[in-house]
């Protein structure tokens, strides 16, 4: 199916696998990327070293076309944009809009530049200064969320910019797929659906918590970090949530602590990046310091099966979801079922039932 999404990043199919922190790993991404998706390698719980070997890995596991995704606003994100370059990664894709400083250095040296928004004055931003396709996220999606639904928002989108859309938040078959297509968009974009298949490393008795959950245990909080936060609700969740603030910022140092030597960041740099976070935002000092670390919450369970210690962010559609399969059974399924769906739509020249 060739949009232009496939045609701007060279993939047989209008799907991408999101970039999420201990989630997507040279594993999971080349799986995607074999598969004829896009797969974007999560970038921002990795040092810079540890991110030119990941690219390196990817790159001797598969010869397709594959991302990073970067932060826009930490502070070595000119380093990591130079790794990309000099490694010849083909998508840079953010989570927050990047500066038209690192949009014009990625596009000079040829690299795709895909932003992810969640509103449509962002969207309008980075196409003025030359992103050359956005990630537009409704309030279905997981992890920092905004409010406003994807069928609301994409629409919007697709309306008010000339580059390429690509839909995400409550995607997980061809069905959506193709609803997505219908309102414009050159593509999908799923986090959820890619983390719960066999090649992704996450701990399988965290798969199992997805798998188990339905649409009501996926929830949002602000108690982690002071932002809208889809996860799953764990004991965790309601232990913040019940939490005071003394004993909330007990909890943000000690994590803060951890992530800093797993990191390697300095105590200053791991303020800094929760500065950037509460910009514009009235957030305490214990939400700043959770703002920096969440990277740590997410490995608890992402990577160490600890879901007592950790958080587990999640899509609404966690709550239909039932099945581990391959990235390649996957994206063979979701495209089977888009050329169906596409095949049983009425002809619109054919008169309707009365």
């Amino acid at each position: 199916m060739e949009t232009a999404l496939t045609r701007l990043v060279g993939v047989r199919h209008p799907l991408v696998q999101t970039g999420m922190g201990w989630v997507a790993g040279p594993r999971l991404v080349s799986a995607t990327a074999n598969a004829g998706a896009l797969g974007v390698l999560a970038s921002a719980t990795m040092t810079p070293d540890r991110l030119r070997e990941a690219v390196r890995e990817v790159k001797s596991r598969t010869d397709q076309p594959f991302g990073v995704n970067l932060r826009a606003d930490a502070g070595d994100a000119g380093d990591r944009v130079r790794i990309i370059i000099d490694e010849g990664v083909r998508v840079a894709s953010f989570a927050l809009a990047p500066s038209r400083e690192l949009i014009a250095e990625l596009k000079e040296a040829g690299v795709v530049v895909v932003p992810s928004v969640g509103a449509r004055r962002h969207a309008e931003k980075v196409a003025a200064w030359g992103a050359d396709a956005v990630i537009v996220q409704g309030g279905e999606g997981g992890g920092h969320t905004g409010e406003v639904a994807t069928t609301v928002l994409l629409p919007q989108v697709v309306d008010a910019v000339r580059i390429p859309v690509v839909a995400a938040g409550g995607f997980h078959d061809g069905r959506g797929l193709v609803a997505a297509l219908a309102y414009g968009a050159a593509g999908i974009a799923m986090g959820t659906r890619f983390l719960l298949t066999s090649d992704s490393t996450v701990p399988d008795a965290v798969k199992a918590r997805y798998l188990a959950a339905t649409v009501e245990d996926v929830t949002v909080t602000r108690a982690v970090d002071g932002l809208p936060h889809r996860m799953l609700r764990s004991e965790l969740v309601d232990s913040l949530e019940r939490s005071g603030r003394a004993r909330t910022l007990v909890r943000a140092v000690r994590r803060a602590a951890g992530f800093r030597r797993l990191s390697g960041l300095s105590w200053s740099r791991l303020i800094r990046d929760g500065l950037a976070t509460r910009h514009g935002r009235d957030l305490t000092w214990s939400q700043v310091l959770l703002a920096a670390n969440t990277p740590m919450l997410l490995r608890a369970s992402m990577v160490e099966g600890r879901t007592d210690l950790g958080v587990m962010a999640s899509g609404q559609v966690a709550g239909v979801i039932e099945d581990l399969p391959s990235c390649a059974e996957l994206v063979t399924r979701v495209m089977a079922q888009a050329h169906e769906t596409l095949g049983a739509l009425p002809d619109p020249g054919a008169s309707m039932p009365a």
